[in-house]
């Protein structure tokens, strides 16, 4: 006797393409309740025992979990309140047409299986299924479907092989739901009253002027504050190097000094003038030995965003919205997976036979295949396993599909070029080394000669540079063709790219590979940071001011530690170790306790406002105006790396050397005022690197300048050019103050604050006045009292 199965799929298209596959293309598709999910009819086998399908879909999470209606509005409790205050899970109102279906037809079922994505997400959204079903029809047999992607052999497995859904992993996702509600909630709405109305915000009309605080959140943010603090505080020291040429008739070699640089000029000058005088280069050692380049390790989702972000210059964003939409069509596998390893039973050699058709790499495709080329293995085990999905893989052919963008061709470029990289051998080279002694200082030099590319021919995101070097004996002497005493200076380290981003956040345990990027774009959403075109992170005044205020608190809220801690508790929830109760009563008592805290010391955050509101408001007034490009390039921008330092000119007709990458990077030389013209030349100094720097004619004012320097002068900005360096430091120009110059700002906001009445302003009226008297009584232990003069 047939048996009727609900069968339930986490999206439209995956109900049909299910569908599809199980039924031979052979159902009947009927409209819903909802307009958007429709129901699939056909007959079906699961072990010998003749089934009646009927397959529909949600539309990701069928319940949402909030306050109770009192607490939903936010000038009616405090924000305490809400780390214990009563919540419910229930179905929004334009979901209640999904559930109306599958009430209806979860009635006249015995089975309900569930198809949903096989993540701790996925589970979780089985469970609200299960729940609408099971109120209605408490007799289902309720089991569990688990696959990996939208191809036959996959679903025909998971149709014949079906489990029970897991409950830990649920309570996992209802725990973090729970405590980022509180927590989110509880926070955005302290920091949002206490300051929008006081400020005016960086937000269009159109956009809620809402200051979020979310656990990921603010850690993610944490990590690009960080950096460029790091980077505005770096202090560049100079050095000093010797560098040595030697040219053949056929090649040539550039030896390294085995000190690397000095720090002391004297001494290094006293080093290369000893060189100078016995130049006599003695070789001592030369050795040779075979070295690989290895292939990558199977392609998990955050190497795949890091790996778009990095070749691709994808956001995280389009990288797993391209990916998600390639899964959904069968073209790749699940795209969210902490595995990195094939296990032993995988038909790779399948995999790879499919893309024997394509035009570009079907070619090497095929010679993988081939035994004779000896150019496949097994790939390599990057330690990681969810137990849940294989690493991500192409599961169908496509040369390019009519209805793709250009992101999706370019994501599954790359995850098939991924695959078939790891299953090749890696590169083979041979590196020579020859070490030479002058006057009794060793140098060395480096070739490389790649003897087979294997992956590398398939895998063009990276490459192996070959560099000869000439043939050198044991005991060989020879004179430099140069040797020089070269000058550097220390860089900062550069602004996070979105793959550092990413790379940090897994290091620490911020978010799961299915959220970071939605943490990534909230803090773009929320002008917290910006984002350039070279994909580096920097923040804006508001972010800055948000972390300054509450690390001066004494809270490192924008730390990674404690959102490290609640997503390893969250994951033994998930493993069956720790009750969801126990974690959720542990984790919110902490963070209540810092909260309470938090909000008498909330003088700390307003302080960090004004002094962010003083310097957006001086922006905005162009009070710190942007100087005009006036001349050539100068140099490659050494502190963001990405751009140019060009000739510019301020209003005040005095110039500087900034780079074009402002506001993102504010790397910048000032020229002192004595500069009266200044033009780019063509020629470079042979001192500063990374080369080339190139060189500046100055005219500076006769009356203005000691008398032993002339009015003309030809030199490098770069901190090698002793000429300038001594005019520079006799007519330092005051940098103007930037973002992060809390110390300066801090002076500023106490002079205006004491000088405010004489103003007549109500831009310098002390924000923290009195507050509405329609407040509730709970907000008066914020109000902050105005200070006395003597502040």
């Amino acid at each position: 006797m047939a048996v009727n199965v609900l069968n339930v799929a986490e999206k439209p298209s995956a109900a049909k393409e299910i569908a599809q596959i199980l039924s031979h293309g052979d159902c009947r598709s009927l409209s819903g309740h909802s307009v958007y999910n429709r129901i699939f009819h056909f007959n079906y086998m699961i072990g010998g025992q003749p089934c009646r399908m009927v397959m529909t879909s949600v539309s990701g999470h069928l319940m949402e979990l909030d306050f109770e209606e009192q607490f939903r509005k936010w000038y009616y409790c405090d924000p305490a309140d809400l780390f214990q205050a009563p919540v419910r899970r229930y179905v929004p109102q334009d979901k209640l047409g999904i559930k109306r279906t599958l009430e209806e037809q979860a009635r006249n079922c015995q089975w309900l299986v569930l198809w949903l994505d096989c993540d701790r997400e996925g589970e979780n959204i089985a469970y609200e299924v299960v729940e609408v079903c099971l109120n209605v029809n408490r007799g289902l047999n309720v089991l569990r479907a688990r696959f990996s992607a939208f191809i036959e052999r996959e679903i025909q497995h998971a149709a014949q092989n079906l489990h029970r859904p897991n409950r830990n992993l649920s309570d996992a996702v209802d725990a973090r739901q729970e405590i980022d509600l509180r927590i989110g909630a509880s926070f955005t709405r302290f920091q949002t009253m206490l300051l929008k109305d006081r400020f005016v915000l960086p937000f269009d009309e159109h956009e809620k002027a809402i200051l979020s605080y979310g656990p990921c959140q603010f850690p993610t943010l944490g990590f690009v504050v960080e950096r460029y603090w790091q980077v505005q505080a770096h202090q560049p020291e100079d050095f000093w190097t010797i560098n040595c040429v030697y040219r053949s008739e056929n090649d040539s070699a550039s030896f390294k000094w085995a000190r690397g640089h000095l720090f002391d000029y004297v001494a290094a000058v006293a080093i290369y003038e000893m060189c100078v005088e016995e130049p006599l280069a003695t070789v001592f050692s030369v050795t040779g030995r075979e070295t690989r380049k290895n292939p990558p390790h199977p392609l998990n989702t955050v190497e795949l965003v890091k790996r778009a972000s990095r070749f691709l210059r994808l956001g995280s964003q389009e990288t797993m919205k391209a990916a998600e939409e390639l899964y959904q069509q069968g073209f790749i596998s699940y795209p969210r997976t902490e595995t990195d390893y094939f296990s032993e039973n995988t038909d790779l050699r399948r995999m790879v036979e499919e893309q024997t058709r394509h035009p570009v790499w079907g070619n090497y495709a095929h010679r993988l295949l081939d035994s004779r080329e000896n150019l496949w293995r097994h790939p390599s085990n990057g330690g990681h396993d969810d137990k849940a999905h294989p690493p991500i893989h192409p599961t169908r052919f496509s040369d390019g599909e009519p209805q793709w963008r250009n992101d999706h061709k370019a994501v599954y470029e790359l995850v098939v070029r991924h695959f078939l990289a790891c299953v090749s051998q890696p590169a083979v080279g041979y590196a020579t080394k020859a070490m030479i002694d002058i006057a009794g200082e060793q140098f060395s030099a480096n070739g490389l000669m790649v003897t087979a590319r294997n992956y590398l021919e398939v895998y063009r995101y990276e490459n192996w540079a070959a560099s000869t070097l000439p043939n050198f004996d044991l005991g060989q002497q020879f004179i430099p063709t140069r040797l020089t005493l070269d000058a550097g200076r220390t860089q900062p380290p550069p602004l996070l790219s979105e793959a550092d981003l990413i790379a940090l956040m897994d290091k620490e345990g911020i978010g799961t590979d299915a959220t970071m990027h939605d943490h990534i774009k909230k803090l773009l959403d929320r002008r917290y940071a910006t984002k350039d075109a070279q994909t580096r992170f920097c923040p804006t005044n508001l972010g800055e001011a948000l972390v300054m205020g509450y690390d001066t608190m004494g809270y490192e809220l924008w730390k990674p530690h404690l959102r490290s801690i609640m997503e390893r508790d969250m994951k033994a929830v998930g493993d069956g170790i720790k009750v969801k109760e126990n974690v959720l009563e542990t984790c919110l008592q902490q963070m209540k306790t810092c909260f309470l805290d938090v909000g008498f010391k909330a003088f700390q955050l307003l302080l960090y406002f004004l002094i962010f509101l003083i310097f957006s408001r001086l922006e905005s007034q162009n009070q710190v105006p942007e100087a005009v490009q006036v001349g050539g390039i100068v140099r490659r921008c050494p502190m963001c790396r990405e751009a140019d330092m060009v000739l510019k000119r301020r209003p005040d007709s005095k110039f500087m050397v900034g780079c074009r990458n402002f506001p993102q990077c504010k790397n910048v030389v000032w020229l002192p005022s004595v500069v009266m013209e200044a033009t780019v030349t063509t020629h470079t100094c042979n001192s500063c690197i990374p080369a080339p720097v190139y060189k500046i004619d100055f005219k500076f004012k006769r009356a203005e300048i000691p008398p032993q320097y002339s009015i003309y002068h030809t030199g490098c900005v770069g901190g090698c050019d002793i000429v300038l360096n001594d005019i520079m430091n006799i007519y330092r120009a005051p940098p103007a103050p930037s973002g992060s110059n809390f110390a300066f700002l801090a002076r500023l906001t106490e002079t205006l604050c004491r000088e405010r009445t004489s103003t007549g302003s109500s831009f310098w009226t002390w924000p923290w006045c009195c507050l509405s008297k329609t407040r509730p009584p709970w907000w008066r232990c914020w109000e902050i009292p105005k200070p006395k003069p003597a502040w």
